[in-house]
């Protein structure tokens, strides 16, 4: 009787498993409101210099974008012209929206400010990462996941009321430290609590729509409330509906078990039967009591694997080291190619937008097609085809004037998005199967630090947009292509069974050649099969026409 077979008697597909879908919905748009509002707060509209204190010399202003950061005004003493700072500038709002680059007039010489105040959310996340990760561990994953949730909504709440770099900074990294930990918590509790037949389909569909509610909606938002304080009240308010989670949720029974508080574990199921309607004898409870007491403690201590084994070995060294690499490439992508959206001929909040709903694609093309082509397959064609994409579209920023030619740069942004999107949900499941059972937390944990750790130049990687715009879709794309070479040194692992000690996690995949991808291998092995039985026909034919 261990956790899955009384979670079946219970109810792995019930009435309380739709409330956790419909939690982790919510919490999807919490997260979607909260990881993006570092975009939404910081869009800068066109503008041009306009001096402040002589308006009748506005004639002599140079409006160019290579200039608007100076202007011209005539010096009667030296009789020419002379060239000025700019210390006053004039904003196309967009629907007079008021975001944090105009009102503290973050631009020219001051642009620098929004990249090294941003770049501390990336700071927050690796610390935050790691803290509530342990947090978790000790105090359960709902109640590390409600303290996450509302701690990244207090930085936001406090960034509102900044006014210089230093606070401005010191709000993003608490906003920073809640990211990636109040998703992965709620994932974790609907992955235990669901049945394993229906998880793909349902985790993944779930992402897929409230997220890109979350993305879509978030702009408009913004616009409405009309100013980025208002917005970030607007965005973090909402995370106040997870004090209601301990009242519809129950804590993680897997963790429970972990911590050898086994009465309580069969207690989260006794409730989840009776919310699901389920009547279960009590000697089953009584048996999964007796089942983790005799057998779960010897596995405990029977493990010595830790993560840093990983790195003793050759092979499993390579895949380590590999897979940190990925992880920084995919995480610095995913945020510049859904960050990146100004200077293309359309409204950034309408791009931005508009743009969002390509999660609902990427979600299915992860379902569609994963088991099919593989999981290296799935990695390395998402960063390849995001490669090319992001680079085509840097080469036509370059090239085309985008007043003229806005649709086609917004599709190609589009694109590059969905692709980002990809590389990222299937780097996360393709990573979590090559490491090793005995270690896979800890490891997944570590490799989601190093990739935010890297994140923290994301802002920076934008910031050379200001010197040249197809700056920073070159550098991802180049990027990109690094990614998907490496993905080919990796091993296959769909439809293998995984590694469960380091031991096995050092032999898997021996032998296994790069340009190996299952969709192939079974048009291979189908020919065979078709050739065997052709011949085996044949054979059958000679043989009777000899006896006749």
């Amino acid at each position: 009787m261990d956790f899955e077979s009384v979670l079946d008697k219970c109810g792995s597909f019930g009435r309380y498993q739709f409330v956790l879908l419909a939690l982790y919905g919510y919490t999807n748009i919490l997260s979607s409101f909260h990881y993006f509002s570092q975009t939404i707060i910081s869009f800068t509209p066109p503008h041009r210099c306009v001096p402040a204190d002589t308006p009748d010399v506005y004639a002599f202003v140079n409006i160019t974008s290579s200039e608007r950061c100076r202007y011209i005004e005539w010096n009667p003493e030296l009789l020419r012209n002379q060239e000025t700072k700019c210390q006053s500038w004039q904003f196309e709002r967009e629907s007079n929206y008021e975001s944090i680059t105009t009102e503290l007039k973050w631009v020219c010489d001051d642009a620098y400010k929004l990249a090294v105040g941003q770049s501390f959310f990336f700071v927050g996340s690796v610390l935050g990462t790691i803290f509530f990760g342990y947090l978790a561990d000790r105090i359960g994953r709902l109640k590390a996941c409600m303290l996450t949730t509302l701690t990244g909504a207090f930085g936001d709440f406090i960034t509102s009321f900044v006014h210089s770099l230093p606070f401005f900074s010191a709000g993003r990294f608490i906003a920073g430290l809640s990211t990636d930990t109040q998703y992965i918590l709620m994932y974790i509790l609907v992955f235990e609590y669901l049945n394993p037949k229906r998880r793909t389909l349902g985790l993944n569909i779930v992402l897929a729509v409230f997220y890109c509610v979350g993305l879509m909606v978030s702009p408009w938002l913004a616009i409405w409330v009309g100013t980025w304080r208002h917005y970030l009240w607007a965005a973090s308010l909402p995370a106040l509906g997870v004090l209601c989670y301990p009242c519809l949720l129950f804590e993680s029974a897997e963790w429970l078990l972990t911590k050898r508080q086994f009465d309580k574990a069969a207690e989260c199921l006794r409730r989840i039967a009776k919310f699901n309607g389920r009547q279960v004898d009590e000697y089953v409870f009584d048996e999964f009591i007796k089942f983790y007491h005799e057998k779960l403690n010897e596995e405990q201590k029977s493990t010595t694997d830790t993560f840093m084994g990983m790195l003793r070995t050759p092979r499993l060294r390579k895949f380590t080291i590999i897979l940190f690499i990925k992880s920084m490439i995919i995480t610095v992508a995913f945020d510049i190619l859904s960050r990146n959206m100004e200077g293309m001929g359309t409204s950034p909040f309408k791009l931005f937008s508009y743009t969002g709903i390509t999660y609902l694609p990427a979600g299915l093309t992860i379902i569609l097609f994963q088991n099919y082509i593989g999981r290296k397959g799935m990695a390395c064609a998402s960063l390849f085809v995001g490669a090319v994409i992001t680079a085509l579209t840097g080469y036509l920023i370059a090239s085309l004037n985008p007043a003229e030619h806005s649709i086609v740069l917004a599709f190609m942004v589009g694109l590059g998005r969905y692709g980002g999107v990809v590389a990222y949900d299937a780097e996360a499941q393709y990573a979590a199967e090559i490491i090793p059972t005995s270690v896979r937390g800890r490891g997944m944990s570590n490799i989601h630090v190093v990739g935010y750790a890297f994140g923290f130049f994301s802002s920076y990687i934008i910031f050379l947009g200001t010197f040249y715009k197809p700056l920073p879709s070159l550098f991802i794309s180049l990027l990109m292509f690094i990614g998907s070479a490496l993905c080919l040194t990796l091993p296959e692992t769909v439809k293998k069974k995984l590694p469960q000690t380091l031991a096995d996690g050092e032999t898997f995949g021996i032998g296994e050649k790069w340009y190996y991808f299952p969709c192939f291998s079974q048009k291979r092995k189908l020919a065979e099969q078709t050739m065997t039985v052709a011949s085996i026909e044949n054979t059958h034919k000679t043989i009777v026409a000899k006896q006749f």
